[in-house]
């Protein structure tokens, strides 16, 4: 819980506000992607057993999506970030959608649209803008946004 305690503390953090990360939440996205999805970790090389960085997605669950993976989130811990630990997780996470899940045709997230450099690393790996979803999430400040969706969609 630590690790996104801290991530969504920050701007730009996860779409969750800190008082949302309950063990219930955590447990709920776990058992999820393990289920229908794909969940990677990178642990403290100094602590093992704590988390720095995450990434997961899972299946939608509804059989007319069955080749699409959603609710994608990666998490890394702020004195962890710019060390290239969400770029890892990334490739790792779309090497093996490729490698072992041919079935899945699609990945999608959602970005804050004053997260541009969440969006500008999501489309370095293949991510595209599919819209606008305009006043959709409530800012920090009371205000509203937008929300980008963007996919990856295979190339085979």
């Amino acid at each position: 819980m630590t690790l996104y305690k801290a991530v969504a503390a920050r701007s730009g953090g996860i779409a969750r506000q800190v008082d949302e990360i309950t063990e219930a939440y955590v447990r709920n996205f776990i058992k999820r992607c393990h289920e229908t999805g794909i969940i990677l970790t990178i642990e403290d090389p100094s602590n093992p057993g704590i988390l720095i960085a995450e990434v997961h997605t899972c299946s939608p669950g509804i059989k007319v999506f069955s080749h699409l993976l959603s609710d994608l989130t990666i998490a890394v811990h702020p004195d962890y970030q710019g060390k290239g630990l969400g770029s890892l997780l990334f490739r790792t996470l779309l090497q093996e959608i490729k490698s072992k899940h041919p079935e899945i045709r699609r990945v999608e997230l959602i970005a804050k649209e004053s997260n541009q450099k969440a969006i500008r690393f999501y489309k370095k790996f293949g991510f595209r803008v599919e819209g606008r979803l305009k006043n959709r999430i409530s800012g920090k400040t009371g205000g509203l946004e937008a929300d980008i969706p963007m996919a990856w969609i295979r190339q085979d």
